[in-house]
């Protein structure tokens, strides 16, 4: 039993025994009055009857007075007038010691009744005095009856034992029906307050023991129904949100949700990727303090002012990056059609824009790259029909440029025959076991007369063994494709470096150069198809362009990557990255 039962069950306890303590006191001096009462009228009954013998009886009357005395075990004295004691029979019928008797003496002497004047009626030790005024023809005094109280001291006795008895058994009784009320009533009440304040505070698995009978049974199963019905809602809820979370969360496009008034209440996953932050730097905010773009304060208040779809293009910088987001803004209706809010929908287009800006730049570039040859050949083509065919120096001349124009338009319809293909889907590598220094030694070879024409030193610092996975083909186009471009835009007599290093998993292939560099501007384009760092010397040494879009594609399609570090005037390095067991996924 815990404290909180404890103290109501003591003050319980407590006001049982102050209220029968109270009743009891009140019975037992009511049964004190009523005996006290009775020995009066007995005392003023047989007063009465000694009165009327005296009345009737002429003197002598002592012996009849002793008689009387004796068979009603009453102490008779007469006092005179003059309060002189004229008959005692109190000593010899009551026994009365002469303790008793002085104070009893002491009591008349201290005019605790006036005998001359009045009747009394007094307790003393064990013995009720009565005094009464006689006045007949043969007395005329005070007669002065007392009485034993042991008799009533005894029925007194009794009935306290009797007061005490009903009061302890009525205690007990009420002590077993207060037991009975608390376990039945109070505890499944407390417990079901208890389990109501937990249900309140969310804790659904609280039940309660439905041992209970009556009201508190019913009110014992009432509550863990509701508490099942609650656990039941709030694993229907706590599913739906995670689904309807899981769903928002998973969008490929931002959403934003926002209220009647203009407060944020979600934002996904998607959207804090986009515009950064965290969830508490949305949710519960206006949508105007959390957000400083104006395109998205427009959309908001046209979807609030037109409750119609709203569309519109913002372009957000993240860092020295430039994203496009489509807005896409709609009003929310509840099922009464009265305005709930606004969702908005960010569907990132930055790479259908820069999709489009290749596509422009590509068809810009191709035009160009084969307006200049066309032009070329058309030019001299003419020059030669209009005569200069007859003169052999010129049509020597005009005839090896024509050819010179001509390859390098094979070699650019080439290179584009060669990128559609590698970006294909049924594009497919042929895989086997290549070795790093054959395949170097292979490529070398293709370009030594080109470094000998600048006099650059190619160092081959592959000095073992190392092998990995991959289309010996296509990592040798992509080898010759760098030693290519690191010789061309390598000045006379520099060097050109290849070497090799591997982990546990990657083989690191590296062409280094001590060429003119890349400018750091230039870097994250140099791999767009026709991109030209230096447009008028790429031209000028046959390349078309698409050389690094090429490798860049090969690479990928080997599951590896490519990196390149440059400074300008001091050279070139690029890494290639590729795996050492190749895995098709």
């Amino acid at each position: 039993m815990d404290k909180s039962t404890i103290r109501p069950f003591v003050m319980y306890f407590i006001i049982i025994i102050l209220v029968m303590g109270i009743i009891g006191l009140i019975i037992g001096q009511l049964s004190k009055q009523y005996v006290t009462g009775s020995i009066k009228d007995r005392l003023e009954k047989e007063g009465a009857y000694v009165i009327e013998v005296l009345d009737q009886e002429a003197p002598p009357f002592e012996e009849t007075v002793e008689t009387i005395s004796t068979e009603l075990e009453l102490g008779v004295r007469l006092y005179s007038e003059n309060t002189e004691i004229i008959l005692d029979t109190v000593p010899q019928i009551l026994h009365v010691s002469d303790e008793e008797m002085d104070e009893i003496e002491r009591a008349i002497s201290e005019d605790h009744l006036e005998w001359q004047e009045e009747e009394g009626f007094l307790l003393i030790n064990d013995f009720y005095l009565s005094a009464m005024r006689v006045q007949t023809t043969g007395f005329s005094g005070i007669l002065l009856l007392i009485v034993s109280a042991e008799n009533s001291s005894q029925v007194m006795n009794t009935i306290w034992v009797l007061i005490f008895s009903v009061m302890a058994v009525t205690a007990l009784i009420m002590l077993f029906l207060g037991v009975n009320i608390l376990d039945k009533y109070v505890k499944p009440v407390r417990a079901a307050a208890h389990t109501a304040r937990e249900l309140a505070d969310g804790n659904y698995n609280a039940r309660i023991y439905e041992g209970h009978y009556g009201d508190a049974g019913e009110l014992s199963h009432a509550i863990n129904l509701l508490a099942r019905n609650l656990q039941e809602m709030t694993l229907q809820s706590k599913i739906q949100n995670n689904r309807l979370q899981a769903v928002v969360d998973s969008m490929g496009s931002g959403l934003m949700l926002i209220d009647e008034k203009g407060y944020i209440n979600l934002v996904n996953k998607a959207f804090l990727d986009s515009f950064s932050g965290k969830t508490s730097d949305y949710i519960g905010y206006l949508y105007y303090e959390a957000l400083s773009y104006e395109e998205i304060h427009d959309v908001v208040k046209d979807v609030f002012m037109t409750e119609n779809h709203v569309q519109k293009t913002i372009v957000v910088s993240k860092g020295i990056e430039r994203r496009f987001f489509a807005i896409f803004g709609a009003p929310i209706f509840n099922e009464r059609n009265v305005w709930k809010g606004t969702v908005l929908v960010f569907h990132d287009i930055t790479e259908m824009k820069r999709l489009e800006e290749i596509r422009k730049d590509f068809v810009a570039n191709v035009s160009h790259e084969l307006k200049t040859p066309i032009t070329s050949i058309k030019g001299f083509a003419e020059t030669l029909l209009e005569g200069a065919k007859d003169d052999p120096k010129l049509l020597d001349e005009f005839l090896t440029i024509i050819y010179k124009e001509s390859r390098r338009m094979q070699q650019l319809i080439k290179d584009l025959l060669e990128l559609s293909k590698l970006e294909h889907d049924e594009f497919d590598l042929h895989i086997e076991t290549i070795s790093v220094r054959n395949i170097v030694k292979d490529v070398l070879s293709l370009v030594d007369y080109l470094a000998n024409e600048k006099q650059i030193e190619i160092h081959n610092q592959i000095d073992k063994d190392l092998y990995f996975d991959g289309d010996s083909s296509r990592i040798k186009q992509v080898l010759l494709n760098l030693l290519t471009n690191a010789i061309s835009y390598t000045p006379e007599k520099g060097t050109v470096t290849v070497d090799a290093e591997e982990n546990q998993e990657e083989l690191v292939l590296m062409v280094k150069d001590t060429g003119i560099g890349i400018p750091e501007e230039d870097l994250p384009r140099i791999f767009e198809r026709f991109y030209r760092v230096d447009k008028a010397r790429s031209r000028n040494s046959g390349g078309t362009g698409l050389g690094l879009a090429i490798v860049k594609h090969i690479v990928e399609a080997h599951h590896g990557r490519i990196e390149v570090n440059s400074e300008i005037n001091k050279g070139t390095v690029f890494y290639i990255y590729l795996k050492k067991n190749f895995t098709k996924y």
